[in-house]
């Protein structure tokens, strides 16, 4: 039982960025989720779900700078460790095929189901993105619809708006 109860353990940061507050929370296995810019660490709490007792700053490294960096426009690597407990093998697949989008390239809905050799579900690819837990790190601010529109994104299509406007400043 203390092995299960080790192995579940989560540790969350919250951290202060040019664009707001954020969040992260993981396990010992990794990342399990990023908040995106909130207006308070108080908004940041209440998603996560924790109070400031619960909360670890030396629990994800430099990983709250490099977000920074990213969110100032500066190259940023994120080859960390993700907890992909309970998410579907489907999901884990187009968020996989996600991280493989490189930085300033968009690609459409229909790529990422070609990419995982489910061409026809498209649609069910942006849902497993609606359910992104961890964006950023998994970009399906990448992702776009066939024709080019945007579609959607957890955390609104201003946020995609600006995450793509960080990646590619000359074109939106």
């Amino acid at each position: 039982m203390l092995h299960y109860a080790y192995m579940t353990a989560k540790h969350y940061h919250v951290f202060e960025t040019a664009y707001g507050w954020m969040g992260l929370a993981g396990s010992q296995a990794g990342i399990s989720r990023l908040i995106l810019p909130q207006p308070s660490a108080n908004d940041v709490l209440t998603l996560l779900g924790v109070t400031k007792e619960h909360l670890d700053e030396d629990a994800f490294g430099d990983l709250p700078q490099r977000l920074q960096r990213y969110l100032d426009g500066e190259s940023a690597e994120f080859p960390d460790k993700l907890d992909f407990h309970g998410a579907t093998e489907f999901r884990i697949k187009v968020w996989r095929a996600t991280q493989a989008i490189p930085s300033g390239q968009s690609k459409s809905y229909g790529w990422i189901a070609d990419r995982i050799g489910r061409p026809n579900a498209a649609r069910a690819v942006g849902q497993a993105l609606g359910a992104n837990p961890i964006p950023i790190i998994i970009p399906c601010h990448r992702v776009i619809a066939g024709d080019g529109g945007l579609g959607g994104v957890g955390g609104g299509i201003q946020m995609k708006k600006t995450l793509l406007r960080i990646e590619k400043p000359n074109e939106l």
